[in-house]
């Protein structure tokens, strides 16, 4: 193999020429003896660095062969690896900004009973690789900040407006930022020494930590959870600000009740879905119209959940309804989508199944 393809890069004009003469899966074949992070098309990415952030949390930095797309910012990515022998995807926030080495890092909390997280935070180590998807997200910066800004963290919720925080902080700060970040307790913060030192090289930049389940605080730690009365206290008046709330699906709603009307602009990202209400649960009969098979599922689970329970492993990525790769064409029936309670009868309609649970019975092209 010539340095010419150094990365898998090989020139176009190369590329065009033998792409009729060979397949994808045989170059990338053989390329992997050579670098596991080469590809034809594929993005990989290998892991360089592996840091412990904090309790059951670790940092992955990746080096991304060329076929990883740009990111922005706040942005997530889908990220696959091979789990006891089946290929699995989550969502994951992107921790740090774009550098010129091209190299991104990954903050990643275990999750109890989380495949993915366990196998990041457990079994990867360095020189290990990753597919990684392409960014999504838009909870991001305008290209020139304006006003004043609050970020909402709680939990694993800090890692997307930790990479805003960090996008400021490149910028030397232009704008008034408070960060209020809860977490149960001290040993589960991520990022709190950098932070910290953020918020003493930067007057404009205003750091709060709440704790829920410490027993007892230190110099300049909050308790409680959020309310009308702490965001009062920590960030005052919110009439001008922009507000960004990332947490479980419970404090961000709880974010976006307590400031709506009440701020200039509010958006949020939860990372857990909407409960489901299985009081009224039934049975229906789903058909696959790509694999010919007909199931009897659950009203009471999303319809991806239900699939997964019949042995199905349907593509998925962020499990929120963000990121659409579990998106797929509903030929026939009634679906309700889990976080507004509204229910589709159209055909022919695109489908989440992350986020929808079948209302009747259903034809799905999966």
């Amino acid at each position: 193999m010539s340095a010419s393809v150094t990365g898998a890069r090989a020139p176009s004009t190369l590329g065009r020429l033998i792409e009729p003469f060979i397949a994808p899966d045989v170059f990338d074949f053989w390329v992997g003896h050579l670098n596991p992070a080469w590809s034809w098309s594929r993005p990989l990415a290998k892991v360089v660095e592996r840091h412990v952030e904090a309790a059951d949390t670790v940092t992955l930095v990746l080096k991304p062969n060329r076929h990883v797309g740009r990111f922005a910012p706040g942005q997530h990515v889908n990220v696959s690896a091979e789990v006891n022998g089946r290929r699995t995807t989550r969502s994951y926030s992107l921790t740090g900004i774009p550098q010129r080495n091209g190299r991104i890092s990954l903050t990643v909390k275990r999750v109890d009973g989380g495949k993915l997280s366990t196998h990041l935070c457990r079994d990867v180590q360095v020189g290990d690789v990753l597919e990684i998807g392409p960014a999504f997200g838009e909870m991001t910066l305008p290209a020139k900040p304006e006003g004043r800004w609050v970020f909402l963290a709680a939990g694993s919720g800090i890692t997307p407006l930790m990479s805003l925080t960090r996008a400021l902080a490149a910028q030397n700060m232009p704008v008034d930022t408070t960060l209020i970040y809860w977490a149960k307790t001290r040993a589960e913060l991520c990022f709190l020494l950098e932070l910290q030192a953020l918020a003493r090289k930067h007057p404009q930049f205003h750091l709060h930590v709440v704790l829920t389940h410490e027993a007892q605080l230190l110099a300049g730690e909050h308790r409680g959870f959020i309310s009308t009365e702490q965001l009062a206290e920590l960030a005052g008046d919110l009439s001008d600000a922009q507000v960004y709330a990332c947490g479980p699906s419970g404090f961000v709603d709880t974010a976006r009740s307590l400031t709506e009307g009440r701020v200039r602009r509010f958006l949020a990202e939860g990372f857990t879905p909407a409960t489901l209400d299985a009081a009224d649960a039934t049975t229906v009969r789903v058909q696959l119209t790509r694999t010919g098979r007909t199931l009897e599922v659950s009203t009471g689970q999303s319809l991806l959940e239900a699939l997964e329970a019949q042995g199905l492993n349907p593509r998925s990525g962020c499990r929120m309804g963000v990121c659409h790769t579990c998106v797929c064409t509903k030929r026939a029936g009634t679906i309700e989508d889990i976080n507004t309670k509204e229910q589709s009868t159209e055909e022919e309609g695109q489908v989440r199944i992350c986020v929808s649970r079948a209302r009747t019975d259903l034809t799905l092209d999966l």
